[in-house]
C-alpha cells in the first residue's frame, strides 16, 4: 500500500522560511510527479509546485522565486523550500504523487501559518 507522509509545517514569522518533506513508501517513487497542494480556509485547492524526473519544476505564479521544489530519489522525498513567507501562505500543504496521469495518491497534509 502506498503512503505519503507530509512533515515540516509550522508557525513562523512574515519573511521566514521553512522546508516541507514528504516520504513515500513502496515503489512508486521513481515513476511519480511529485506535487505539492495547499488548501486555506475556504479557498479550493490549489497547485503550488510540481517535479517530474528529469523535467524542469513548474511553479504557481504567487510562489515563483520564493518557493523551490526538489526530490531526492535515493530517499524518496520531495521537498519543498518556502522562503519570504506571507501570511497568504498560509494554508495545509499536500504531497501528491501522479502515476502516469491516472493514479494519484496523496499525503494527509501539513499546516503552515505564517502570522506575526
Amino acid at each position: 500500500q502506498v503512503q505519503l507522509v507530509e512533515s515540516g509545517g509550522d508557525l513562523v514569522q512574515p519573511g521566514g522560511s521553512l522546508r516541507l518533506s514528504c516520504t513515500a513508501s513502496g515503489s512508486i517513487f521513481e515513476r511519480a510527479t511529485m506535487r505539492w497542494y495547499r488548501q486555506a480556509p475556504g479557498q479550493q485547492r490549489e497547485l503550488v509546485a510540481s517535479i517530474i524526473i528529469g523535467g524542469s519544476p513548474i511553479y504557481a505564479d504567487s510562489v515563483k522565486g520564493r518557493f523551490t521544489i526538489s526530490r531526492d530519489n535515493a530517499k524518496n522525498t520531495v521537498y519543498l523550500q518556502m522562503n519570504s513567507l506571507k501570511p497568504e501562505d498560509t494554508a495545509v500543504y499536500y504531497c501528491n504523487a501522479n502515476i502516469f496521469g491516472i493514479t494519484n495518491y496523496w499525503g494527509q497534509g501539513t499546516q503552515v501559518t505564517v502570522s506575526s
